[in-house]
């Protein structure tokens, strides 16, 4: 790999995401998702993914206490105003779900990993809104605007 590379950004080159719920960045930085389900126990189909950004995530421990999964992908779509890709799947257990933003020449931005979520399968946009869709036919709506998904 090549050298100044960041651990996260190395492990998204090889095909792979830390096992812990956060929002990594390719310079090592994070910060804590909290992700209440639903889940593949989540008896309502359709229903709204609750997320929430928290505080700074500690990328090197997670990486440590947490390890890795190889990353599943369903989707790479361009983002509405040309300025990069999103991306979404799966890793190899069937609960986590993932999206990253990808810049236009397909470089991480971030990638959002979810234990709980289940596979991301499609999104659609509503202007910079993001409305992504999982195997279980739940909604996360993410607005792509707001600085820590920008």
């Amino acid at each position: 790999m090549e050298s100044g590379m960041g651990m996260v950004e190395r492990l998204w080159k090889a095909g792979e995401i830390p096992l812990r719920d956060g929002l990594y960045r390719p310079d090592d930085t994070g910060l804590e998702l909290h992700v209440d389900g639903p889940g593949a126990h989540h008896p309502d189909a359709g229903q709204p993914i609750p997320f929430r950004v928290g505080g700074v995530l500690d990328v090197a421990r997670a990486l440590e206490e947490y390890h890795v999964d190889e990353v599943d992908p369903c989707f790479e779509v361009p983002l509405p105003d040309g300025s990069g890709w999103m991306s979404g799947g799966g890793g190899g257990m069937g609960n986590i779900g993932y999206l990253a933003r990808l810049d236009a020449d397909s470089s991480l931005r971030w990638v959002a990993v979810m234990f709980r979520s289940n596979p991301f399968v499609g999104v659609r946009y509503e202007g910079m809104r993001a409305v992504f869709t999982n195997d279980w036919g739940n909604l996360l709506t993410l607005d792509l605007t707001t600085p820590a998904l920008g």
